[in-house]
């Protein structure tokens, strides 16, 4: 199968039609069925973090062995990343996003059943390896249906389903690990629940219409786009009912100059380093692998730092549980903020905000510190973590959109590899202060380099 042409912008295109819509029904079903398996994908990283501590207290592992279980996920998550954006660039990204689900799903339950470490390690690396290439799949997906002026808030609306799993995780860990000797097991049988819901995805979502036109394939963009204008809109307009104009486009993505064309893998990653994208790519290639490094280093970790404090199982499982349920309003500000302030300013106040959180739950010395710092930590970083999401695709037009997106996540999973590897040294070298100073100046960092992103809050996505 060759690619074709993409698609001509004109006044009538399926981008500007769904541009024209307001928020409907149809959007929502789109939102929520990408968010529900975003939550279970967060389910799935939360839950290791609390099996970590639990394995390594019954298999009496050392700390170098507890970091690879972490960093082996991760490893599958960089591969993942990086494959699953350039599939869904070629395939489309409804059918990449249920595939995803399966294989991790199939490899997290199948982790339940374990006898040793060895093999642990290897279904690991495949839970990463579908769990990597979802992530960017699904808020690429999302993005090329949401209606401009709105594209940045749903995205970190589904960004915050995130600490839905996150908090589903928290309380298997709180309820079901430390129950007895095999709630481990039962933690990750839970977790094989995205194998059922990838047939879901399969059948219950349309393809993304914009891919579907950028493919010359116009029939099917156009009828899922009459579907979205026939749907009953939220907040009682008529169905197909125009909120205001279409957002304007730039020059770059109008018709008369010529279109990004790169059919093959190869010329895909040349483009995100062509004249006009290598600035846009090296930033964000930055804040994510920043982002990445100390948010890993640091949630993955929390837990068995406060065993390791004196807390035990129950006590420091209870404390992580609450630090998490402040990730909601998190995400609930930053989906406010990033429509009002707009994306950079947004991700860079909310990195700046987890910096001098992270240090300040360095030095935390008492329960309540331990949780109010925890909180704020949990609260900046998520808040940025959906921030990051929304302006990642609009990094690139649709061509290019989830290979951008996916190696940019793929980029910042390898710092999620060697996050895990290298707190044990840390902690050793100078305990959980200078650890949380070192995540502190990896955010720091991030939120300079946000400067450096494009800022597209209400602007058409560019449809090359």
């Amino acid at each position: 199968m060759t690619d074709a042409a993409p698609a001509t912008v004109t006044d009538d295109s399926p981008a500007d039609r769904l541009d024209r819509l307001p928020l409907n029904r149809k959007h929502l079903r789109v939102l929520t069925g990408s968010g529900l398996g975003w939550a279970l994908d967060a389910m799935d990283v939360g839950l290791i973090s609390f099996i970590i501590a639990a394995l390594a207290v019954q298999w009496q592992l050392a700390p170098g062995q507890t970091a690879w279980i972490a960093s082996v996920g991760f490893l599958g998550m960089a591969i993942g990343a990086t494959l699953g954006g350039l599939l869904a660039d070629r395939f489309g990204r409804r059918q990449v996003f249920a595939l995803t689900l399966i294989v991790y799903g199939v490899a997290t339950g199948a982790s339940a059943l374990v006898g040793g470490l060895a093999l642990l390690l290897v279904f690991r690396f495949f839970v990463g390896l579908g769990l990597g290439a979802e992530l960017p799949v699904a808020s690429t997906y999302v993005s090329e249906f949401a209606p401009a002026r709105i594209r940045g808030r749903l995205i970190v609306i589904l960004e915050a389903f995130w600490a839905i799993g996150w908090t589903a995780a928290a309380l298997i860990g709180y309820l079901v690990i430390p129950g007895s000797a095999d709630g481990w097991r039962w933690a990750f049988a839970l977790g094989a629940i995205p194998a059922v819901y990838a047939l879901v995805v399969r059948w219950g979502l349309p393809e993304s219409a914009r891919w579907l036109a950028g493919r010359g394939r116009t029939d099917e963009a156009d009828a899922v786009v009459r579907s979205f204008e026939a749907a009953a809109p939220v907040g009682g307009r008529p169905a197909g009912a125009a909120v205001e104009p279409v957002p304007e486009r730039t020059p770059r993505a109008a018709a008369s100059v010529a279109p990004v064309v790169a059919p093959t893998t190869r010329e895909r990653l040349a483009a995100l380093w062509s004249a006009e994208f290598r600035a846009r790519t090296g930033s964000l290639w930055l804040v994510w692998f920043c982002v990445n490094f100390s948010y890993y280093g640091a949630f993955i970790w929390i837990p068995t730092i406060l065993v390791s404090q004196g807390y035990d199982l129950v006590r420091s499982f209870g404390f992580t549980l609450i630090i998490t349920l402040a990730q909601l309003p998190g995400y609930a500000v930053a989906a406010w903020l990033i429509e009002v302030w707009g994306r950079r300013l947004t991700l860079s106040v909310f990195l700046a905000g987890s910096a001098v959180a992270a240090v300040l739950f360095g030095t935390a010395g008492s329960e309540a510190m331990i949780i109010g710092t925890g909180m704020a930590l949990s609260f900046f970083n998520l808040g940025a973590w959906g921030a990051l999401y929304a302006v990642t695709p609009e990094m690139y037009p649709t061509s290019l959109r989830a290979t951008g997106s996916g190696w940019a996540a793929g980029v910042g999973r390898l710092a999620s590899i060697a996050a895990p590897l290298t707190v044990p040294p840390l902690l050793a070298f100078g305990g959980a202060p200078v650890l949380f100073v070192v995540f502190a100046a990896f955010f720091a960092v991030a939120a300079l380099a946000a400067w450096g992103l494009a800022d597209r809050r209400g602007a058409a996505l560019d449809d090359r």
